[in-house]
């Protein structure tokens, strides 16, 4: 390798956000490092890709394109990938705002549901004879109705469930995330990967 030869370290973005009929550069998708301030602004520049509406509303920009792009404009740089080797390009509109009224009755659905769910659990497990028989063995005596030990029960139920997804409406307790975030999470990463791979497939066959 040459002394001259200037390397392009570059690290592209898993996801982004983009318009209809948007034009993409290189400094949009990915993240780039290289020891001249010139080219660097030229790659940053560097335009990869115009969305089409024949496009639909997920595009995949492949590394091998970027390259391929690179080296047209300038042959001597040499590149340098990091992490994936697409980029997932998600078409939008425009931003949605959440409708009130759809928010309001999801939350009072999963409310009453979650409710119910628990109160089924019970019955089905037979808790409230098992408390009722806790109780006994406690005070010696049977009581039909122990709400001194059910109210108490009840209450630590829903702290125990603030504690688990570690949100108290936008307060948080710790940095750690919940398990409703990891499966979030864990579903976009699964859905990126197989909108990725559905893309990259039709690429393929269009090109046999």
């Amino acid at each position: 390798m040459s002394n001259d030869t200037l390397v392009v370290y570059l690290r592209l973005k898993k996801r982004i956000h983009i318009k209809p009929m948007q034009l993409i550069t290189l400094g949009q998708i990915a993240r780039l490092v290289i020891d001249s301030e010139k080219w660097k602004m030229k790659l940053t520049e560097l335009e990869l890709y115009q969305h089409r509406m024949e496009d639909g509303n997920r595009v995949v920009i492949d590394l091998l394109q970027i390259v391929q792009t690179i080296k047209q404009m300038n042959p001597a740089l040499s590149i340098e990938s990091f992490g994936d080797p697409q980029v997932l390009l998600i078409v939008t509109e425009q931003e949605r705002k959440p409708r009130m009224a759809v928010l309001l009755f999801s939350w009072v659905l999963l409310f009453f549901g979650a409710g119910v769910a628990i109160m089924n659990f019970h019955a089905d497990v037979g808790m409230e004879e098992t408390q009722i028989r806790l109780v006994e063995l406690i005070s010696g005596e049977r009581v039909e109705n122990p709400l001194w030990f059910q109210i108490p029960y009840s209450f630590g139920i829903g702290a125990g469930m603030v504690l688990f997804f570690n949100h108290l409406f936008r307060k948080r307790f710790n940095e750690e995330p919940n398990p409703l975030e990891v499966e979030l999470f864990m579903y976009q990463e699964n859905m990126n990967e197989f909108v990725i791979a559905d893309e990259m497939n039709k690429k393929t066959g269009d090109e046999e």
